[in-house]
C-alpha cells in the first residue's frame, strides 16, 4: 500500500479524506502511546483476558488496569464483555495485531 502524495492540485474532497485518515491515525497512536496500555493490548493479542488477570500479568492495581483499558475501550481498541461480576476483554479488531507486528519489526528485532 502507497503512502498518499499530496498534490497541489488536489480536490478539498480528497484534502478533507486525508486529514480525516490522519486524525484517525493520530487517535489510534495516541491510543497506544503509553506502556500501560501497550502491554495491555501485547497480553490482549494472545486471547480474551480478565481485568484481574491483567492487573496479574502487568503487576498493577485494578485502578490503573481499568484507567487504560477504558482508554483503549473508548478508541474502540478493545471490547469489554461481563460474566457475573469479572468484565473480560478482548481486541475490537486486526489494528492492535498489526501496529505491534509493526511496532516488534522496528524495536525488538535483532539486527542481521
Amino acid at each position: 500500500m502507497a503512502l498518499p502524495v499530496l498534490e497541489p492540485d488536489m480536490s478539498e474532497a480528497e484534502l478533507d479524506r486525508i486529514v480525516e485518515k490522519a486524525e484517525t491515525a493520530s487517535a489510534f497512536l495516541k491510543a497506544i502511546s503509553h506502556e500501560g496500555r501497550l502491554m495491555i493490548l501485547c497480553h490482549l493479542v494472545t486471547g480474551e483476558k480478565s481485568v484481574t488477570e491483567l492487573e496479574e500479568l502487568l503487576s498493577a492495581r485494578q485502578a490503573a488496569v481499568s484507567q487504560q483499558l477504558s482508554r483503549l475501550r473508548l478508541e474502540g481498541l478493545v471490547v469489554p464483555r461481563r460474566e457475573g461480576k469479572a468484565i473480560y476483554y478482548r481486541l475490537a479488531d486486526d489494528r492492535p495485531r498489526k501496529m505491534l507486528e509493526t511496532v516488534y519489526d522496528l524495536f525488538c528485532r535483532d539486527e542481521d
